[in-house]
């Protein structure tokens, strides 16, 4: 009896090595063992039994050309301070395992900070701490794990993976073998007796059997690989049946050939995979398109403040950026782009990107990636790189900052998983039926229902319906990060908003001073200092000031949340804040801008809020959820608040970031399923606390993780369409569920009484897809057509 090692499961034949009670084939498999098993690791082999992969005896000095800085900075994604960021093409990754032991690489190697494997791509992003760990060496540690990295022109390069061309081949292949097989069986259905077609029904069959080989052992390959990996794993995929009904049908095939029994089903057989190849190949088609538009708008509410050579600042939006162009970054802003440090102390905060809060120091003439966030004064940039979309996006969906949730996706997968069990039933008490009236019927009445069961049309309805609802949402400047928050926001039944800058208008605000007068010295610092800040009323003031911004520097720039800032320009040091950052005492019924230089009071800014148009509309729209008011600010305006907002369930005033926090979780604590609408970095940490936070945009870069949503600040005030969108589309879903399920009942009731042809079930199978496609893009496009043609919104404004 041959024996196995432990690991690879590969049988022993040059070496035979014992350690631990367990016999291994080579040192290799020996090690990496002994690694999972020193990090307590070894739960590796409970989830996939003989998983492992057996490490390359090459020589690991192959990757020493990864030091060298050109190739380097050419392979890693990023790399700043002592942290890099690099992503490998693994071919081998092929199962949860490979997926959990790669994904767990920073409890075996302290200098690995965290993995994350996309199982699709067979990629896999590490960040490590380069001081300690040279690339190479990585490379060679995952080599020695048996998960050797492809390195080649190409993935350096880093291309989007096209259409997987060995799709292609294997449907061309099956498509040649059904054509022909079909015509060599064409005497086998007219029949007739005629001699010459009697005397060479042998060959034809032998003909379409050579012809069916190459599809059953190579087209269908995907399906043999996808129902093994999920049965070794313990799940019983809804491939399982297709294999089994590939089985029964080739099987048969063979044995009525070998008997001369009859033709078989070889022409059905291909035929049956043709289709089911064509409808693989229909769905990836359509994924990649949705997934390429879904990229390339997701980043579109972003503007940044462009710079021209006089000096003049605009706002633009980050599509427009181009190589050479000089932008504005502000304190907390994310930085858009690769740029160089033209002014400013650059202190950039990269946790955006590495998952760590660690700031690191730049100087003028440095080079700072896309993705950090600058903490401190503005700095002025010129963009070295264009707008790269896709890494935005993925920035975006980074799965360090993804909140737990469950949807849509465990629903079908639990669908599917008990569907398949109950139709293999289905299968099974049909088989032993016909067994006794007509074993020949048996088989085609079981192929048959193993076929027009494969539930595709299910699992396409959620991804379909969710991909074009984010396409109509997007292109009304209401930017969702994935397809599980419109889940979340048809959920929802308390709202939350933010007073300035969400409901109010930054752009329309009345401002006047009260104080001493102030000179054009004081007047320009103040320009300068403000420019600094992302804060609503900040933007505003600075609009206001008429003076000239001749761009002093400015040291000591320090921000305090909810508070206000300081820092010096040309030997003075200036206070801009609430009226306790500036030792004043405030008044109740006012919202103001206190200024003091060198701790000596100047005077306020008072501001007089707008409203956005159409809130009072918008709130009566909203009468079935809950409505909360938070603001920073005092009770000024909560006279007027309240008239705008009848129905509010409470408004809270003078809060903290910490507060409007705890006031959310607080809600939740309570079962509210709590949306929240923000503006500022005041609201961050609500935004993050809340099941949707919903970060509004009018001219700023607000791109940050907290957010669940991007949206315009001019659409505020059609809230609820969006709201009754993402419910529409939950409607849309159950709809497509019910009709996959009719098309699969009728379906069976047909296949068990034997009056479906195995091919015409193949057939059928992909049509389901089809309508189910072809319905959810009429209705995801009517159910935006209701909400967003240009007739109903203008009739709001």
């Amino acid at each position: 009896m041959s024996e196995n090692c432990f690991h690879c499961g590969q049988d022993l034949e040059k070496e035979r090595i014992s350690f631990d009670d367990k016999i291994f084939c080579c040192n290799g498999c020996r090690s990496v063992y002994e690694i999972l098993n020193i990090n307590h690791l070894t739960n590796f082999y409970n989830l996939n039994k003989k998983s492992g992969i057996r490490p390359s005896d090459e020589n690991n000095s192959q990757f020493d050309y990864l030091d060298t800085q050109e190739i380097f900075n050419k392979i890693t994604d990023f790399s700043e301070g002592n942290t890099t960021l690099v992503t490998f093409k693994i071919p081998v990754i092929h199962c949860s395992s490979c997926i959990w032991l790669l994904e767990s690489l920073h409890t075996i190697n302290k200098d690995i900070r965290y993995a994350q494997v996309n199982f699709t791509r067979k990629t896999i992003q590490i960040a490590f701490n380069q001081n300690e760990l040279k690339l190479s060496g990585l490379a060679k540690f995952l080599t020695n794990l048996g998960y050797k990295p492809a390195i080649n022109l190409e993935t350096a390069e880093k291309k989007d993976d096209n259409l997987d061309k060995s799709l292609l081949v294997k449907l061309a292949i099956a498509g040649f073998a059904f054509g022909n097989g079909m015509f060599l069986a064409f005497p086998e259905y007219i029949g007739g007796g005629d001699v010459w077609m009697e005397h060479y029904k042998g060959l034809f069959r032998i003909l379409m059997m050579i012809l069916a080989m190459p599809v059953v052992l190579y087209s269908a390959s995907d399906y043999y690989k996808s129902a093994w990996f999920g049965l070794k794993n313990g799940i019983v995929n809804i491939d399982v049946p297709i294999v089994l009904g590939i089985f029964v049908l080739f099987g048969r095939s063979v044995y009525e050939i070998a008997t001369n029994y009859g033709p078989g089903y070889f022409d059905t057989l291909c035929g049956l995979l043709f289709f089911m190849l064509l409808g693989k190949f229909f769905q990836k088609r359509t994924y990649s398109s949705l997934s390429y538009d879904r990229d390339y708008k997701s980043f579109y509410p972003i503007a940044v403040t462009k710079v021209d050579f006089g000096g003049k600042q605009k706002n633009i939006l980050l599509s427009d950026i181009k190589v050479g162009d000089r932008i504005l970054v502000r304190n907390h802003e994310i930085i858009p782009v690769d740029a160089i440090l033209i002014t400013g102390d650059g202190n950039i905060d990269n946790s955006f990107i590495t998952g760590e809060s660690e700031s690191i120091t730049k100087q003028p003439g440095d080079k700072i990636f896309a993705g950090g966030k600058q903490i401190g004064s503005s700095l002025e940039l010129e963009v070295i790189k264009n707008v790269d979309q896709s890494y935005l996006t993925q920035l975006w969906n980074k799965e360090a900052f993804k909140k737990h949730e469950t949807g849509l996706d465990t629903l079908i997968n639990n669908v599917s998983k008990y569907f398949t069990f109950i139709i293999l039933g289905i299968a099974v008490i049909s088989g032993i039926y016909w067994y006794f009236i007509d074993l020949e019927k048996m088989f085609q009445v079981i192929s048959a229902i193993l076929i027009i069961a494969c539930p595709c049309a299910l699992a396409l309805s959620s991804p379909f319906t969710f991909g074009h609802i984010m396409r109509i949402l997007g292109r009304n400047k209401f930017y969702v990060k994935d397809a599980l928050t419109i889940e979340k926001i048809s959920k929802i039944d308390t709202v939350v908003f933010d007073k300035t800058g969400t409901i109010t208008q930054r752009k329309k605000s009345n401002i006047r001073y009260e104080g001493a007068e102030m000179s054009d010295f004081d007047l320009q610092n103040i320009k300068t200092l403000l420019k600094n800040s992302n804060h609503p009323l900040s933007k505003s003031l600075y609009e206001f000031l008429e003076t000239e911004d001749p761009y002093f520097p400015v040291s000591g720039f320090q921000e305090i949340s909810g508070k206000g800032y300081e820092g010096e320009v040309r030997g003075a040091m200036y206070k801009i804040g609430s009226a306790a950052f500036n030792l004043q005492e405030g008044k109740n019924l006012e919202t103001a801008v206190f200024i003091s230089k060198d701790d000596n009071f100047l005077g306020k800014f008072i501001f007089k809020n707008e409203y956005r148009l159409n809130l009072k509309n918008l709130f009566t729209q909203l009468s079935k959820f809950k409505i909360f008011i938070l603001s920073g600010d005092n009770s000024s305006e909560e006279k007027q608040l309240s008239e705008i907002i009848p129905n509010n369930s409470g408004m809270a005033f003078s809060q903290s970031p910490e507060d409007k926090l705890n006031f959310i979780k607080n809600l939740q604590d309570n079962g509210s399923k709590v949306m929240m609408l923000g503006d500022g970095l005041n609201d961050a940490g609500a935004l993050k606390q809340s099941n949707v936070g919903i970060a509004i945009s009018d001219d700023s870069n607000s791109f940050t993780p907290s957010s669940d949503v991007i949206m315009n600040g001019e659409k505020v005030s059609y809230l609820d369409r969006y709201l009754n969108v993402c419910k529409g589309s939950m409607k849309i879903v159950k709809m497509t569920f019910v009709i996959s399920f009719m098309y699969n009942i009728v379906g069976l009731s047909f296949a068990v009484t034997g009056h479906m042809d195995p091919l015409f079930a193949a057939i059928l199978m992909p049509i389901s897809s089809i309508t189910v496609i072809a319905f959810t893009t009429l209705s995801t496009w009517i159910l935006g057509r209701k909400y967003f043609n240009t007739k109903n919104l203008t009739s709001v404004i």
